[in-house]
């Protein structure tokens, strides 16, 4: 379970910030984007940072969990 976990996160993080940074870089363009006044970019980013962490806790749980004392 822990190895889901981890993959989806993973991924889901990665998503989140090529997202994010694609937004920042039309915004900084110039093109108007729905939803600019609420700051999204910032949005994705947090959310992408907090899925980035949590598949670094499922990876150190999981190896945690495979050693044996």
């Amino acid at each position: 379970m822990e190895r889901h976990i981890l993959r989806w996160s993973y991924w889901l993080g990665i998503v989140g910030l090529i997202i994010a940074v694609l937004w920042k870089a039309v915004a900084t363009l110039g093109i108007p984007l729905p939803g600019s006044q609420f700051n999204f970019a910032l949005t994705f980013y947090k959310g992408s940072l907090l899925l980035l962490v949590a598949a670094i806790a499922s990876a150190s749980y999981a190896q945690f969990g495979s050693q044996k004392p």
